[in-house]
């Protein structure tokens, strides 16, 4: 710098000449001098300048770089970002100028490391989370939760899709979610694939949805699977959805497809294993398992909850008569029969053969007895037809209640509504008897 001042304190003296200066003054030896002296000078004054301002900066923002540089070595193999953070990464801007332009673009290229860094791991976290579940339900919960803590939305739910229909396999502050199945813009996103951005008016709430805030917009996202549409998230937010949350959402969509579609192919395979495959009741062992359960979140509780048990009458004449195909059909029409007088969460179990069992969480002994009357009354009026005959059947029904019948196994309950079937059949079939008198 120093030698650029001499070479313009040099190139001086030629340059007033041209400026009109007499050619004797400015070729003298003392103006000479005086140039170079003077362009050393300045030389001098901008290389302490820029070793004093200029090179401290350089020298920074390079170490910042660096430092940068190793953090994202270090994090590649042990995913370890403790070397480097946003705050203690940054570097000051302390001007307006080159340098500070420069020092603002560093740390806006250091933010942008930084929100990719944290995307990443966020999606890393939402597939680790979904990896560890199976089970349809608690997937779902969780993937919903994530899905509305990342996006800022006051509400939002989850649907599947279960034999063709659109199933809530999870909600949060709607109020009637199951409303959100006839919405037209839902039903558009599942067919075309095709996100779904809502805008609403003011005063105008979303279907179902509860809280003091209204919601301002709507998000729909199909959840993809090998190009089908297995499901959607319905997302709503009081403000807006910017662009990242957007994007982020769709990456989480991606991610979502896979884990969504192992759980709902393994719902379907527990449902497959827990189900009779004939009536489509649940099997023996399930129900079995579910009467325990049932059990024992009663004696927690204080809860009550009843248990049928019935069987055809004479079934085995209709066995001789009409052949077992046709038994096998009246067997069917049966279980449809006593579904329509179940409530939702009654349980229909297949104990064998043509012996059936009930079990009504929170019903006492009268309720049960209400609905085994129910239940016979609906097969009895039932006519089964196999061909051009018509089938009439009935059924003799036993019926218990926790805790009224004080047994210490689910076991003995069962053999309670047995042995109330047995006096049923006895007395003349065609009736219910309680186990309790």
């Amino acid at each position: 710098m120093i030698g650029l001042g001499l070479l313009v304190g040099l190139l001086f003296p030629p340059f007033v000449v041209m400026m009109g200066i007499p050619t004797q003054l400015a070729f003298t030896p003392a103006f000479f001098s005086v140039t170079l002296i003077a362009g050393a000078m300045v030389g001098a004054l901008s290389f302490l300048l820029a070793s004093q301002v200029i090179r401290p900066r350089l020298i920074l923002l390079q170490g910042k770089m660096f430092e940068v540089r190793d953090a994202i070595d270090q994090a590649t193999f042990a995913d370890d970002w403790s070397r480097c953070r946003l705050d203690t990464c940054r570097v000051p801007v302390e001007s307006s100028d080159e340098l500070g332009r420069c020092a603002q673009s560093f740390n806006r290229l250091l933010e942008a490391l930084f929100n990719s860094r944290q995307l990443e791991q966020a999606v890393s976290d939402f597939s680790a989370t979904l990896s560890t579940k199976l089970e349809l339900e608690p997937l779902s919960e969780d993937a919903l939760g994530q899905l509305i803590r990342h996006s800022d939305a006051i509400a939002g739910a989850l649907l599947v899709e279960k034999e063709g229909e659109l199933a809530v396999a999870a909600s949060h502050a709607f109020r009637e979610p199951k409303t959100l199945l006839a919405n037209d813009h839902l039903r558009a996103a599942f067919r075309s694939l095709e996100a779904q951005h809502l805008h609403l008016p003011a005063g105008l709430n979303a279907d179902g949805l509860v809280g003091e805030v209204e919601p301002r917009e709507v998000l729909v996202l199909p959840v993809r699977y090998k190009g089908l549409c297995i499901g959607l998230v319905v997302l709503a937010t009081a403000g807006t959805f910017g662009a990242q949350s957007r994007r982020v959402l769709d990456l989480f969509a991606r991610t979502l497809g896979l884990a969504l579609h192992n759980a709902l192919t393994y719902d379907q395979l527990q449902r497959t294993a827990a189900l009779d495959p004939l009536t489509s009741a649940y099997n023996r062992r399930f129900g079995m398992g579910r009467l325990r359960e049932e059990l024992s979140r009663a004696i927690r509780s204080g809860e009550t909850f009843g248990l049928i048990m019935f069987d055809i009458d004479h079934f085995k004449s209709v066995n001789d008569t009409y052949g077992h195909l046709t038994g096998d059909h009246v067997l069917v029409e049966i279980t449809h029969a006593c579904r329509r007088v179940l409530r939702e969460g009654d349980v229909a179990v297949r104990y064998g053969g043509e012996e059936f069992f009930i079990i009504l969480p929170g019903a006492s002994l009268a309720d049960s007895a209400l609905v085994a009357e129910r239940i016979r009354h609906s097969i009895s009026d039932t006519h089964i037809r196999d061909g051009q005959q018509r089938i009439h059947v009935t059924i003799s029904c036993g019926v218990t209640a926790f805790p009224q019948d004080p047994i210490d196994s689910a076991q003995q309950l069962l053999q309670h509504a047995d042995e109330a079937l047995f006096e049923a059949k006895h007395a003349g079939r065609n009736q219910v008897k309680l186990a309790i008198a």
